[in-house]
């Protein structure tokens, strides 16, 4: 355990958590929403700091982050806990602790130094803190950030982006890039589906963006829920408000967790909102979950020849260093 960020003490021993949004108040012997934080004799404690429950290597494309260096490695790890609950979450059975876990904490010893030493030993050009939530893990993955900005190693965010302004104050000298879930463009969709609120995570785009972090965008499309042209087009124009350069990642929804009951998204659905996005200006959106399609591909936004093949996580660029091979167009790709 190790003492939380972000609280203050409160009478009777109660803390007040404002981490995220939920804005916790929690009493001895109780946690928070996120379920790994807990007030001990009226301290606050994360119960997860070194305990990462998954840990992996993999391409940079799987999270997905497709114009911050393509092709790269990223050590991948979280873990359990959210401070949302999407009914459709994919990842549930460890981010959903009291539900799924029934409180307890799982995971491997891993500090902070080890997770450094082991993307260096393997070649991993940046870490990402992914699967569940990273802002709940915050202390752990900050002190992770810190030494790895030492080693030259970058740092992401695979986030939904429910955050408090002063916890991206602290993050944001040490991310490097991230890629945001905008879930919906309507608070209904964000307290009726995932618990939580629509604008804090629109705050956090902008917030994120104009302090220097990379930033792409998923939206999973979920039929009768999220697909209208009025929802998509609140996204694309909010996306295109901020920069026309932000990726757009579409994703096709698959049945699980407590919406079994739900059809997968029709890939008519997905190529419906990327031709909403491009009328509103946004130059590079991708369909996800969907292998094989036209537009997992990165073109140039002047002359629209390729510039990214991909097929699932595997890329080749066609890009001289950031330029079109075709035309020389800066494409907004960090490499």
């Amino acid at each position: 355990m190790k003492e939380a960020m972000f609280y203050e003490k409160t009478e009777n021993k109660k803390v007040k958590c404002y981490l995220c949004p939920q804005y916790c108040t929690i009493a001895p012997g109780k946690r928070g929403f996120c379920g790994i934080r807990e007030n001990i004799n009226g301290v606050l404690y994360s119960l997860v700091y070194g305990k990462a429950v998954a840990l992996n290597i993999e391409p940079i494309e799987k999270k997905p982050l497709y114009h911050y260096y393509p092709g790269s490695l990223s050590l991948s790890f979280s873990t359990v806990g959210c401070n949302l609950k999407c009914l459709n979450c994919q990842n549930y059975e460890i981010s959903q602790v009291d539900q799924k876990r029934g409180g307890r904490i799982t995971g491997r010893n891993i500090l902070p130094e080890n997770l450094v030493e082991t993307a260096k030993t393997n070649q991993c050009q940046n870490i990402s803190y992914t699967y569940t939530e990273p802002t709940v893990y915050f202390e752990y993955a900050y002190d992770t950030a810190v030494l790895a900005r030492e080693k030259g190693i970058k740092n992401i965010f695979v986030t939904n982006g429910f955050i408090t302004k002063e916890a991206m104050e602290t993050i944001h000298p040490y991310l490097d890039a991230a890629n945001i879930d905008l879930k919906s463009s309507r608070e209904e969709y964000y307290q009726n589906i995932a618990k939580g609120s629509l604008q804090p995570v629109l705050d956090a785009i902008q917030y994120y963006f104009s302090h220097g972090v990379f930033i792409e965008v998923t939206t999973l499309i979920i039929p009768g829920e999220n697909d209208s042209e009025e929802d998509l087009r609140g996204i694309a124009e909010f996306l295109s408000s901020i920069s026309k350069d932000i990726p757009w990642h579409i994703s096709r929804f698959h049945p699980t967790y407590r919406m079994l009951d739900k059809k997968p998204t029709p890939v008519d659905t997905i190529h419906k909102a990327i031709e909403i996005g491009k009328s509103e200006g946004l130059k590079y959106i991708y369909a996800g979950n969907i292998p094989g399609d036209e537009y997992e591909n990165t073109f140039c936004p002047n002359c629209h020849h390729m510039a990214i093949k991909r097929f699932g996580f595997s890329s080749t660029s066609y890009l001289k260093g950031n330029l079109c091979g075709h035309c020389g167009q800066e494409v907004a790709v960090v490499v």
